[in-house]
């Protein structure tokens, strides 16, 4: 459920928390949001380079220029530098490293791309710098790339365990809605046509490859091995109080349920139960399914302690109708406490709609799967 989340809404939450005493602040909501600044892979120390990097990338180019794959490429170079430190988290000091390997491309070489930035050949120069000549060929190699990582070798991603991200992250308890069906927001987004709808199912049972759907709102991360029941994401968000200032956050979210054909009346009920729910607790909700679809896959996913939007739940429907498939969001959360409502309307209202879908291809994760199924 990503959302904008702008630099004064980041800025009061560390007002509030520096007026309480340390035990108490610790425990609040507005310090636990503010500590979900960044990523688990990066020290706080460490924001400044890589929000440079990606901003170099993607970012600081004219419209005309922006290539979604290339933010994904520069994230995947932050991320395989992680992977090869050994899982450390990265560090201010790792800036060195970084500008070794880019700083001339940025500042010197004016005739390739605009100062400043880094084209896609930049790009994948400076990685063979950093981490090795064969990070290009690993990049373009499925067989090779999972979880936003580029591996030397198909036995090195045999061998990665995506739990190794969680032992930075702040992975608090569920928090699912709570307040009676109609305190709730409920709201449906629109459908994404795609082309394929088992190519759909392919793409997102393939956990690992949620990376590469990644748009210039966010991206999702696995945490944990397997499939989509129980698997577990961190959610980076872009927020981007100015053009050329993107700032991170994050939340976890958990699939805490998964319907589809393979048991075709439990997967009826759950799109029967949604549809009504709509259409009883919502203000003017179009149904999730609309009447004559077959429902295909459906799934939840639950927010953790500290996410942008709260007590929440989204939902995945992939459904086809007259011939076409379709993938949808639908969510539902708990009117939003003050410091996250403050976030919310100054800008996260847009930038939510334009992630699940409303939005221009570059900005949503769901047009991103099905131009990647096309």
């Amino acid at each position: 459920m990503p959302l904008t989340v702008s630099r004064r809404s980041l800025t009061a939450a560390g007002v509030a928390g520096a007026a309480l005493v340390a035990g108490r602040a610790a425990r609040s909501p507005q310090i636990r949001f503010a500590r979900m600044a960044g990523s688990s892979i990066a020290a706080p120390d460490a924001a400044g380079w890589i929000t440079d990097l990606v901003n170099a990338a993607y970012y600081a180019r004219p419209y005309g220029l922006r290539e979604v794959a290339d933010l994904r490429l520069a994230l995947g170079i932050v991320t395989t530098r992680w992977h090869r430190l050994g899982h450390r988290r990265l560090r201010a000091p790792d800036v060195l490293a970084f500008h070794s390997a880019y700083g001339r491309q940025r500042f010197f070489e004016a005739t390739r791309t605009p100062r400043g930035t880094l084209n896609r050949e930049q790009l994948l120069e400076g990685a063979s710098r950093l981490l090795g000549p064969w990070f290009a060929d690993a990049w373009d190699d499925p067989a090779r790339r999972g979880w936003g990582i580029a591996f030397e070798s198909g036995e090195e991603k045999a061998a990665y365990r995506p739990e190794d991200r969680l032992r930075h992250a702040r992975l608090g308890p569920p928090t699912p809605p709570t307040a009676p069906g109609r305190e709730q927001v409920w709201h449906t987004y629109p459908p994404v046509a795609v082309a394929s709808a088992d190519r759909v199912i392919a793409a997102l049972s393939a956990t690992e490859t949620w990376p590469d759907h990644a748009s210039e709102v966010g991206r999702f991360t696995p945490l944990r091995s397997g499939g989509l029941a129980d698997q577990t994401f961190e959610i980076e968000v872009v927020a981007l109080p100015t053009q050329r200032t993107p700032l991170f956050t994050r939340g976890y979210v958990t699939i805490t349920r998964v319907v589809s054909t393979d048991d075709q009346g439990l997967l009826d009920a759950y799109v029967a139960e949604l549809n009504d729910s709509l259409a009883r607790l919502g203000r003017d909700e179009p149904p999730a399914v609309p009447q004559g679809a077959a429902p295909l896959l459906a799934f939840d996913l639950t927010t953790h302690e500290g996410h942008f939007m709260g007590r929440a739940r989204n939902r995945l429907v992939l459904f086809e109708h007259d011939r076409q498939a379709y993938l949808r969001a639908a969510g539902t959360w708990d009117e939003l406490p003050w410091h996250l409502d403050r976030a919310y309307r100054h800008a996260g209202h847009q930038a939510q709609h334009a992630f699940w879908g409303q939005g221009t291809p570059p900005q949503s994760m769901l047009h991103q799967i099905a131009l990647a199924v096309a």
